[in-house]
């Protein structure tokens, strides 16, 4: 069956000049081009919504550097920083949640559950609450505490390599353990720090401006590149280490490298928006079945993960008609539904 399931697949070749050539599946790049498509569409809408309301066109217009009268300020600087921090937020938890699950090769594998997205925030709410940093020393604070945490998980769960359960098992713990350095944190902070530090714990993208943006922008175009490069390495790692040896692949390094730059999509996510829960979770698996493709699925799950922040953010401000409401309560509700049945099924399948 999966020897069928593998060779079903509709693949085609793009050759380029030098001997280059690109592997692409069809269906893969119709989903990633259709969920382009509904994340911008979603995005316009969000920029649209408020008090202030604006049609999609009226939307389109201002960014355009038309509109009607006093629309450029409140698309430019208020809703449209918040708009793409989300798109790029979300994109980076979707790619982040497919380089994990894929390692793991168990779909519970997401940075949000083995902790390394604790470990971003842990670091995050130290640089917020102990330096009284701002938005670049909280960005700093959040990519070392995701860095220090995939250090200590991998040293704690390697025994001639890292594996499956083992690295998930290690991750949760080193979670409940984060968990309860942030308490202290909390319990440690005066009542103002600690409010601030309890709203950006919630994940939100209120008050979110260009500085974010650009936060999220550099450390996409740093890591996001090492992950579509090392990709091929993922499906041959899913297939075991002595397979990918035997396929010229080094399974330790390749696993190190796709570790650090999935820890680091975390901590640039978490830095720009708060721990937007879920999303790093269901964007993987919806991906793969959108496009029925074996492998990790890494650009759709992406674009999967883009599509669920920006419609969440949408939601907020359709519940609400304010933006007042953080998204990471919506993506937490839909994203607690979502476990309940991943657990079911993987109980009735009997991998639980």
């Amino acid at each position: 069956m999966t020897l069928l399931k593998y060779t079903s697949v509709a693949r085609d070749h793009v050759r380029a000049p030098g001997g280059w050539s690109l592997r692409y599946d069809r269906r893969s790049l119709a989903a990633c081009t259709a969920l382009m498509l509904i994340a911008a569409a979603v995005t316009v809408l969000a920029v649209g919504s408020g008090r202030y309301q604006l049609s999609p066109w009226e939307v389109v217009q201002t960014i355009a550097g038309g509109g009607p009268p006093g629309a450029e300020f409140i698309v430019l600087d208020l809703r449209l920083p918040r708009a793409l921090d989300g798109l790029l937020v979300g994109f980076a938890m979707g790619m982040a949640g497919a380089v994990f699950q894929s390692l793991s090769r168990n779909p519970l594998g997401s940075p949000d559950i083995i902790g390394f997205g604790n470990g971003a925030s842990a670091g995050a709410l130290v640089a917020i609450i102990v330096l009284d940093a701002g938005a670049p020393q909280t960005a700093l604070g959040a990519v070392l505490g995701g860095l220090a945490t995939a250090v200590a998980v991998y040293l704690l769960a390697f025994k001639r390599g890292v594996h499956g359960y083992r690295l998930i098992l290690v991750g949760i713990g080193a979670s409940a353990v984060l968990g309860s350095a942030t308490s202290y944190l909390y319990v440690r902070a005066d009542i103002g720090k600690a409010a601030q530090a309890a709203t950006w714990m919630v994940g939100s993208l209120n008050g979110r401006g260009w500085s974010d943006v650009w936060i999220a922008v550099i450390g996409l175009a740093a890591v996001a590149p090492v992950v579509l490069l090392y990709g091929r390495r993922l499906t041959l790692l899913e297939m075991g280490d002595d397979t990918a040896a035997a396929l010229g692949v080094a399974p330790e390094r390749s696993r190190l490298v796709l570790l650090a730059a999935g820890t680091g999509l975390t901590a640039m996510a978490v830095a720009a928006a708060g721990p937007i829960p879920f999303v790093a979770l269901a964007a993987p698996q919806l991906a793969a079945r959108i496009t029925r493709a074996p492998g990790p699925n890494v650009l759709p799950a992406a674009w999967t993960g883009a599509v669920l922040v920006a419609g969440a953010d949408w939601a907020t401000q359709r519940i609400t008609d304010s933006a007042l409401l953080p998204v990471g309560v919506v993506t937490g509700v839909g994203g607690g539904i979502y476990l309940a049945w991943l657990l079911l099924q993987e109980r009735r399948s009997g991998r639980l």
